[in-house]
């Protein structure tokens, strides 16, 4: 028999991932999630909430560098940042590498802040401290629909919704039109959207189509994490500029006017990751508009 203990990470009914764990290093329920923090081995320290992977030691900055760089350099001089979700901080600190003014970060569970900062701090690397940070502690949905302010970028990184998830209410053709009018009239918006593998792509395709009843430009690409074993989709929704077709040689000025020191994104990736598979034209498709009245859920 194995000697290691084992966690059990159930993607869908007929989906699991096994991991061999070196430390239970904090776990608790809050009144919105089940926060874990476990030392994986070869992984590192891994962050689940709900008993799903969110992001891990060895590989974090891939999703998040891409998640942030390619909608904060198609922007020409973004000041103001909004991010919804990212309690571990790493999209904050991507965000604050950016000549920004002001990242205002809402996140509806302060516990995963916190427990972040104390056992992942190198996601945040004191972002949390930085002055230019803002933290609202409520639900997203809820703060959108009141402000009266307007932002350059707004940054989605949350969870898939599930069954009685407020999340649910927050991948919406009513919740992006909100967004759509507290963006600044050059405003571009990203989101994390999912997996692609075309036997789980339901909800990537269809926020392609929800996004594509309010934005002009809408742009999904796809990047592989290792550690979350499919390739991962994000979609950026824009009101004028498309990150598909920047010059490369104002990207490259960009890159360097901004210093950006990155480990995974880069001026050549940055064009193929709009790359999607040719089956994709078929997948977008099937893709369904999502409303208040009928969002996704997820049912894995």
């Amino acid at each position: 028999m194995p000697k290691s203990q084992w966690y059990v990470e159930w993607f869908s009914d007929d989906q699991q991932w096994l991991y061999s764990v070196k430390e239970h290093i904090f776990q608790k329920r809050t009144p919105y999630q089940y926060i874990e923090i476990l030392e994986l081995t070869h992984l590192g320290r891994c962050l689940f909430l709900d008993q799903r992977l969110q992001s891990a030691e060895c590989d974090e900055f891939i999703y998040h560098e891409a998640l942030v760089h390619l909608a904060l350099l198609t922007h020409p001089a973004p000041e103001s940042v909004l991010i919804i979700g990212g309690g571990e901080g790493a999209t904050l600190r991507e965000v604050l590498r950016h000549p920004v003014k002001r990242a205002v970060m809402v996140d509806i569970d302060k516990e995963v802040v916190d427990a972040s900062i104390r056992y992942l701090p190198t996601w945040s690397n004191g972002a949390f401290d930085d002055p230019r940070t803002e933290l609202h502690f409520e639900d997203a949905r809820k703060w959108v629909e009141r402000t009266n302010e307007r932002f350059d970028c707004i940054i989605s990184d949350l969870t898939e919704p599930i069954e009685d998830s407020p999340a649910r209410y927050l991948f919406t053709l009513e919740f992006y039109q909100r967004v759509n009018e507290i963006l600044t009239p050059d405003g571009i918006l990203v989101c994390q959207a999912g997996t692609t593998v075309h036997f789980y792509a339901q909800f990537f395709v269809s926020l392609i189509q929800t996004l594509r009843r309010i934005f002009p430009v809408v742009a999904p690409y796809q990047v592989v994490v290792p550690t979350f074993h499919w390739p991962w989709g994000f979609i950026i929704g824009s009101k004028n500029y498309d990150p598909r077709s920047i010059d490369r040689d104002l990207l490259n000025e960009r890159i360097a006017q901004r210093e950006l020191k990155l480990r995974y994104y880069n001026r050549d990736l940055h064009y193929a990751l709009f790359t999607l598979p040719t089956y994709f034209n078929e997948l977008i498709k099937r893709g369904r508009v999502l409303t208040d009245k009928e969002p996704f859920v997820w049912e894995g």
